[in-house]
């Protein structure tokens, strides 16, 4: 069967069928973006929405658990403040009273902090770190608070007075207790109700700033 020669109205139409499939196609591209934006505006909207809720959520957790540990921490502040002076005193310390939360500032010299603890003695105080967890951390953190504080007290007094450093948790790692030892500082522990001063090791002696 031989082929039809190609006529004027036969590419005319050929041309047509072409771009009536050209539009066909465009309108499906056109279609496919538009359904692709729309999906992808949905799946934004829905992300924005996931990580707003995620963000509210994990708000709301760490002010439950900021608000848990600082009624922990009172708690073992007024543990630790009930039964303490007899501990020190026990060791040869002539404390007689202490203050909680005792906040010292200068801002000439830059410095300022919060003593938890503050046992008073005639020429020698007390500074006591109070955690919830105490790790190493906590412990250097305070040992360099006890500088400031011997800075502080020279340049405000003049003060004499001797300063020895303690730390204390409801929950106190061996690495941090360790630490501290070694460093001079007296570390105290939860005993069921009441709390101990650990048993120093030999050869210790307190550290004094």
């Amino acid at each position: 069967m031989s082929e039809q020669p190609l006529t004027y109205e036969g590419v005319l139409a050929m041309f047509r069928e072409v771009a009536r499939e050209s539009r066909k196609g465009a309108r499906e591209i056109r279609n496919m973006r538009r359904l692709m934006k729309e999906r992808d505006a949905e799946y934004a909207r829905e992300k924005k929405e996931r990580d707003a809720e995620l963000a509210r959520i994990e708000k709301e957790t760490n002010r439950k658990i900021g608000d848990l540990t600082g009624r922990i921490g009172r708690m073992v502040e007024h543990m630790i403040g009930g039964r303490i002076l007899e501990k020190f005193q026990a060791l040869g310390y002539e404390v007689d009273y202490y203050t909680r939360n005792h906040f010292f500032s200068t801002k000439k010299l830059g410095i300022k902090g919060e003593i938890d603890l503050l046992l008073h003695d005639g020429d020698v105080s007390i500074l006591i770190e109070v955690k919830t967890t105490l790790e190493t951390a906590d412990v250097r953190k305070h040992m360099e608070k006890m500088a400031k504080y011997r800075i502080y007290a020279n340049a405000r007094w003049n003060d004499p007075t001797r300063f020895i450093g303690a730390v204390a948790g409801a929950v106190v790692t061996d690495e941090a207790k360790d630490f501290a030892l070694e460093n001079g500082v007296y570390v105290i522990v939860q005993s069921g109700e009441a709390v101990e001063i650990v048993p120093t090791p030999e050869g210790f002696k307190a550290k004094e700033w």
